[in-house]
């Protein structure tokens, strides 16, 4: 018997009993349909994730803050009129403590340092709009160091002496702009409360309109209106403070680009002068490890399903063996050798593995597509370019060949007993 009429014998041998087989191929169904699934929602995720990383930093920068401590000492700390000042809000990138002159000058002469930018955090209290409405905004802190994902017009020119902003999307209808394209190029006036606690106003120019983050919220402001409103925020008399730096990194690798060595030499440096080192992916990291932490869970469960799978492809074929005794005793004593006949039966299991990996993959994909259509329009809404369910063709494809490996691994046992059948013995059996 050849390769192809063995092929052709275990297709039509799998069908004998049709009501065991198809659910043999549902079992499997469930494990390949979850599997798809997950495996869907981890890529999605993920990809989401770095896009958004890959907006946020180039890989050449390191946040700096003043290094957590622990005081092991009884009683209240020595006050240290020299020491670093503590801010007087929560701090959402670092500790609560805030860099002073000292530790820009020790950043900036640190081996692999190119330059350091101290961030200043800005309360503006509002923007206005064309009818005179005033609507409140924030400025997020990390606009100087990242990128916008923008819809409309271009990133902030931090070498600019005019103040820029880049508009949050929901913006655009408030402020009474048709659209993003109508309100690049618009000028917008800023409210906030100085150090005197005076109301001032900025203008500042709208060069981009960008779409909401998963990681940075708020407007982006370049450093001219940063600084702008910084200057007349501080309080006269207090030394000046930052909740974080950035360090800007010349790099050691090809055509300057900094590598991981890089990066480890300058947070060891920093460490030595009781600071902390990040990069944007650090920080982002725990995000990655918590999500695929739960894709990992929810696999596992996939994973049970298949295995419980796995046992029903076992007694499916053990049966058939049993059911098929005298024809397998016919074919060995008409010559055909025991290796072939552990390969018809090993076709069999591959192929009620395949259907049902292929039919649980192919409705994963129909399902899921559907699942992250409607998402995307409504609970997702808010986070544009979010594709929860991503089926990339590679994941799906590894998906179908390892439940197809499972249940190939499954018949084993029973083509092994099938091969090895006495053929006298089997021709015998009633």
């Amino acid at each position: 018997m050849k390769t192809a009429d063995i092929v052709r014998n275990a297709a039509r041998n799998s069908f004998r009993s049709k009501l065991r087989t198809t659910l043999t191929v549902l079992s499997l169904f469930v494990g390949a349909f979850t599997l798809t699934l997950t495996t869907a929602l981890g890529a999605g995720v993920n990809d989401y994730v770095e896009r958004q990383v890959a907006s946020l930093s180039s890989g050449d920068v390191l946040l700096v803050s003043p290094a957590a401590s622990v005081d092991t000492g009884e009683g209240p700390a020595e006050y240290d009129p020299d020491g670093r000042q503590q801010s007087g809000q929560a701090n959402p990138l670092g500790s609560s403590t805030l860099l002073n002159e000292e530790d820009i000058e020790a950043i900036e002469g640190i081996s692999g340092v190119d330059r350091v930018e101290a961030v200043s955090q800005i309360a503006v209290d509002w923007i206005e709009a064309s009818d005179g409405a005033r609507y409140e905004l924030t400025v997020n802190p990390t606009s100087s160091i990242g990128q916008s994902d923008l819809i409309a017009g271009r990133q902030l020119d931090q070498e600019s002496s005019t103040p820029e902003l880049v508009l949050p999307e929901d913006y655009v209808d408030t402020l009474g702009f048709s659209d993003a394209e109508d309100a690049v190029g618009a000028s917008v006036t800023l409210g906030y409360t100085d150090g005197a606690g005076q109301e001032k106003e900025v203008d500042a120019e709208v060069v981009g309109v960008a779409r909401e983050s998963l990681f940075a919220s708020g407007a982006g402001a370049n450093s001219e209106l940063v600084q702008q409103v910084a200057d007349a925020q501080a309080i006269p008399g207090q030394p000046q403070g930052w909740p974080i730096a950035v360090a800007y990194l010349s790099g050691s690798g090809s055509d300057g680009a900094v590598t991981e060595a890089d990066i480890s030499a300058v947070k060891a440096d920093l460490a030595g002068d009781d600071l902390a080192g990040q990069t944007v992916e650090d920080q982002l990291g725990v995000v990655q490890t918590v999500i695929n932490g739960i894709i990992g869970v929810l696999s596992a469960f996939a994973i049970v399903a298949l295995i419980a799978a796995s046992f029903g492809i076992v007694n499916t074929l053990l049966m058939s063996v049993q059911e098929r005794t005298r024809e397998i005793g016919l074919m060995k004593a008409m010559g055909m050798s025991n290796g072939r006949v552990f390969a018809l039966f090993s076709f069999e299991a591959i192929i009620i593995g395949l259907l049902g990996a292929a039919i649980g993959a192919l409705a994963a994909i129909g399902v899921g597509s559907a699942i992250a259509g409607v998402a995307a329009s409504s609970v997702l809404s808010g986070l544009p370019g979010l594709q929860i369910l991503l089926f990339q063709p590679g994941n799906v494809i590894a998906v179908i060949l390892v439940v197809t490996l499972i249940a190939f691994l499954s018949g084993v046992l029973p083509a092994r007993r099938a091969a090895r059948q006495d053929p006298i013995e089997s021709l015998r059996y009633e």
